[in-house]
């Protein structure tokens, strides 16, 4: 009986997900998202929708958590001061009460941006290019805003406000260039071996942060003889942060790689018992007050600012195109030509979302490579994009949730992403040396120089180096070719004049 009952009710549902997949395909949302053409159907999209944000969801507290480590909108102000006593610029770097009651405000504005707009840039991707893309706050470029650009806590050379400056004029730059059709031939300045290495020390950049102690599982730490050592201590010094006790004992350590030690996110203070109260709400809508229209061009003459304009969009356009193209080489969209249905609109809806990022106040906007598990579900339609945004416009009320996820819970969801960034090594010639030691030295800056931009300049400038040198060395082989040409001519001339008899005319 019970089998019988179960093939009922599986008959039952079969019958019940027809009829819903042939009435969504026949109508109008059906027809616009080209359902029947692209031979899916509504649940096959749901369930692409539902994967695609399963295996995304963690970029929510992952970016507000790296951006709020640059004290985004806090400053020196928000301190709380001692007794009769004025803060000092130092109370940024330490544990101050009102600088850390800021932080965290500002996370939960953080996070309700990096939700709305990757809801916005997924519903754009799915209604306007009608592919199943999703769209969020890239890794890799909220990494070098955070701690290249502002720096850890302010201490960088720019403010947040003039860091989105910077993000805002790079997205708009992008959308010219992808309205113009520049895209391509841009990218392909780049020399190969860079654009391959550069998705590679991203990944270890991002990886190395989070094996750190204030972003990850403090794995690793200072240290005053070797720079860095193994670290994941009980006890750290304030001012250097080196371990004074309990090396590879320290709980938060273990938890974030095992689980099962005791430790709380809420100590027993009273930002503790602030934030232990918010994350009992559970449901909340959270209204951003410090992030949004935080854009600032004062100071906008620096060299930093216009290093940091160029880096930007060059991986932006770099890891928008590869991502673009994978994915579409992924759910078999490419056509004869090498393109795509909806490429254009792609790349204009990938930059705009950039645009609106940067009003919002987060890094900019990219095509999350996680499109794939989506594609992979059989997800063939900006339908699947559309899901994405949905579920990103549900996370808009769980920021209590959100916003109490610790260091410790993020850093192994770095080192992941960082595992995943590096594959691409394998298409880098490692038997070329003029194209393994720039994409190498492009890696190695990366995470040793705490700067990606280190890493692209230095990969370039050694690139161009090694080139310039192959040709030096042809000119000069050249050089000294035509020399012996000449002289060997200067012979052969001197020797016909000397063996010539010499003619008088009288």
């Amino acid at each position: 009986m019970g089998t019988g009952l179960c093939t009922r009710l599986g008959k039952s549902w079969e019958r019940m997900e027809r009829g819903l997949n042939e009435a969504v395909s026949k109508s109008m949302v059906g027809k616009y998202f080209k359902l029947e053409a692209r031979k899916s159907c509504f649940t096959r999209e749901l369930c692409a929708g539902t994967a695609t944000f399963l295996t995304m969801a963690y970029i929510i507290t992952v970016n507000a958590t790296i951006l709020a480590d640059s004290g985004a909108t806090c400053t020196m102000s928000d301190c709380s001061a001692p007794v009769n006593r004025t803060a000092g610029p130092d109370c940024m770097l330490k544990l101050n009460s009102g600088y850390q009651n800021c932080l965290s405000k500002v996370k939960s504005d953080l996070i309700v941006a990096t939700a709305l707009s990757s809801m916005i840039g997924s519903f754009a991707m799915g209604i306007l290019a009608n592919l199943p893309l999703a769209l969020a706050p890239g890794m890799g470029p909220n990494a070098y805003l955070a701690y290249n650009l502002v720096g850890f806590h302010g201490s960088g050379p720019m403010s947040y406000e003039t860091a989105l400056a910077v993000i805002l004029v790079e997205g708009c730059a992008f959308l010219a260039i992808a309205a113009l059709g520049l895209r391509s031939k841009l990218a392909r300045l780049i020399p190969n071996p860079v654009r391959l290495a550069c998705a590679a020390g991203i990944g270890l950049f991002i990886a190395f942060v989070g094996l750190q102690a204030h972003q990850g599982v403090g794995l690793v730490g200072p240290d005053s003889s070797t720079l860095l050592t193994v670290s994941a201590c009980t006890s750290t010094d304030p001012v250097t942060g080196e371990c004074t006790g309990g090396k590879m004992q320290s709980p938060t350590f273990w938890l974030g790689l095992v689980g099962g030690t005791s430790v709380t996110y809420f100590p027993n203070n009273p930002l503790g018992d602030t934030n232990y109260k918010y994350f009992k709400k559970v449901v909340d809508f959270h209204k951003i007050e410090s992030t949004a229209g935080a854009i600032s061009f004062t100071n906008f003459n620096k060299s930093e600012v216009w290093v940091a304009l160029v880096t930007l969009l060059y991986v932006d356009v770099l890891a928008t195109t590869g991502t673009l193209y994978t994915m579409a080489e992924i759910g078999g969209f490419i056509n004869d030509k090498g393109g795509f249905e909806g490429e254009y609109i792609a790349y204009m809806v990938d930059a705009g979302s950039t645009v609106v990022g940067s009003a919002l106040g987060v890094s900019p906007i990219a095509t999350f490579i996680e499109s794939s598990a989506g594609i992979r579900e059989g997800g063939q339609t900006g339908l699947t994009a559309v899901i994405v945004g949905v579920y990103f416009f549900l996370s808009l009320f769980f920021t209590p949730l959100l916003t109490s996820v610790p260091p410790w819970a993020i850093g192994p969801s770095l080192v992941m992403v960082g595992v995943v960034m590096m594959k691409v090594v394998k298409d880098i010639d490692w038997n070329n040396m003029k194209e393994a030691v720039p994409a190498f030295v492009t890696m190695l800056l990366m995470p040793l120089t705490y700067s990606i931009s280190n890493g692209i300049i230095g990969g370039i400038g050694l690139y161009v180096a090694l080139g310039l040198y192959d040709h030096i060395v042809g000119w000069i082989k050249w050089l000294i070719k035509m020399r012996r040409m000449v002289v060997m001519e200067h012979n052969q001339v001197s020797a016909t004049a000397r063996s010539d008899p010499v003619v008088e005319i009288i």
